[in-house]
């Protein structure tokens, strides 16, 4: 099982969050279990190609 890293918060009612990864692609929830199971299927989405023109986040060493 893979394990991603992810960013979530709670506001006014709902809970946000986002994949360190990806950014740009926030999803929603009314319970952060609800949260989960939405960020899974939006990374399934993102991972898979589906969505065009995917933009993430990297490392690059540089010295």
């Amino acid at each position: 099982m893979k394990k991603k890293k992810f960013v979530y918060w709670k506001d006014e009612q709902m809970w946000l969050g986002y994949f360190e990864e990806y950014p740009d692609y926030i999803t929603q929830g009314e319970t952060l279990k609800e949260l989960k199971e939405n960020l899974k299927d939006i990374y399934r989405d993102l991972s898979s190609g589906e969505i065009p023109c995917v933009r993430r986040v990297d490392e690059l060493e540089v010295a």
